[in-house]
């Protein structure tokens, strides 16, 4: 059966049909949750790792919108084989992707008729339901009468928004992405060397610093995530090379003055800082210090040994006020509060308290919580 094109001036569907490829996938599985329950859309799904997942014909026969959530280093080439099964079919729908590299995929895109834009989540797949809180890189390659749509799926999304062309986004990412990682692998490979007996991260963070504890967590964020994702964003960007080698001519200058360790090389490093101080502004250090600041007071208070964490299961108004109301009729001070999440992904909020906290009143006002349904104590200390 011949499936025809929506012409291009044909009015958007008022619930198009999303079809993932890549369904399989962290990303995919993630999407297709998202279009279903946030935006209340049929969504088909292709993965070769699924044998269970809808026949590629099924999406290219109905779906409105085509999402590509494949690897980075295939994307373009399984853009370019749905090109030519396609086969003109997708003139007049939208082929988005997800991918953290932008110029080879919307450049494959491109290559159909569909209109193209390119979408780069700057996180892994959330364990919250859209990117709220999170930068969403969006790549408007060809955009027409998709566009009233696409504002609709990035108000779903709820990410804070940045436009760009996919070649600065690629190096953008080269320092955002590729040079952070690779520093982190440094300190790592540094650290399992250098630390004590032997020993690992877990000897060295009795003792750390706010700026120590974060490279940690990054270490062991990238450590324990898809590898395969660090090699692509290292090995499939153009523009990694020159910023690797950017870095280890600045490490190599660093050791070359502190090996010297002279009045001179003093001199020359308090210079360096001077010159990277200046070129910097006064705006942006200001900025990222408080940043800092504020960072390094989360660490603190999520460090307490006194808290309590509460699952809120009714999100309405009110729900936290009738919260803190049972601390305060049982007399329990606090001392911060942070929303965040478990592992599995349930809102929570993490209660600091008062050193000299009362134990049997905060034991009276956690049975009070879960009793009351208000939420559900997840955790004391």
């Amino acid at each position: 059966m011949t499936v025809d094109s929506p012409s291009p001036d044909a009015p958007l569907p008022e619930s198009p049909v999303v079809g993932i490829v890549g369904s399989a996938g962290a990303y995919g599985r993630w999407l297709r949750g998202f279009f279903a329950a946030r935006m209340g859309l049929q969504v088909l799904g292709h993965d070769p790792a699924d044998p269970a997942s809808d026949a590629p014909e099924a999406l290219l026969a109905a779906a409105d919108v085509l999402v590509f959530a494949a690897p980075i280093r295939t994307t373009a080439t399984v853009v370019a084989d749905w090109t030519a099964r396609s086969a003109g079919r997708e003139r007049g729908r939208l082929w988005l992707d997800v991918t953290s590299l932008k110029q080879a995929p919307v450049a494959a895109m491109l290559r159909a008729q569909a209109e193209v834009v390119g979408l780069h989540p700057m996180t892994a797949p959330p364990k919250s339901p859209t990117l709220r809180g999170r930068v969403l890189v969006v790549c408007e390659a060809r955009l027409a009468r998709w566009r009233p749509w696409v504002a609709r799926l990035l108000t779903a999304l709820e990410g804070q928004v940045v436009h760009a062309e996919a070649e600065r986004h690629d190096r953008i990412m080269a320092l955002v992405q590729a040079l952070v990682h690779a520093g982190h692998l440094a300190q790592a490979g540094v650290l399992l060397d250098q630390a004590p007996d032997g020993g690992g991260l877990a000897d060295l963070l009795p003792f750390r610093s706010a700026s120590f504890e974060l490279d940690a967590a990054m270490i062991a964020r990238i450590l324990s995530m898809n590898p395969a994702i660090y090699e692509d964003i290292q090995f499939d960007n153009p523009h990694v090379v020159g910023v690797l080698a950017d870095l280890a001519a600045r490490t190599a200058q660093l050791h070359a003055l502190v090996a010297r360790g002279d009045d001179a090389a003093r001199a020359q490093f308090r210079a360096l800082l001077e010159t990277q101080r200046q070129a910097l502004g006064a705006a942006a250090l200001e900025q990222g210090n408080y940043a800092f600041e504020r960072v390094g007071y989360l660490l603190a208070d999520l460090a307490g040994d006194r808290f309590v964490s509460v699952h809120l299961p009714l999100d309405r108004p009110g729900s936290l006020r009738a919260l803190l109301h049972v601390f305060e009729r049982h007399g329990v001070n606090l001392g911060s509060i942070h929303s965040s999440r478990t592992p599995g992904g349930d809102l929570h909020f993490r209660i600091g308290l008062l050193a000299g906290c009362d134990g049997d009143a905060l034991a009276a006002a956690a049975r009070e919580i879960d009793a009351s349904g208000i939420g559900r104590v997840i955790e004391r200390g």
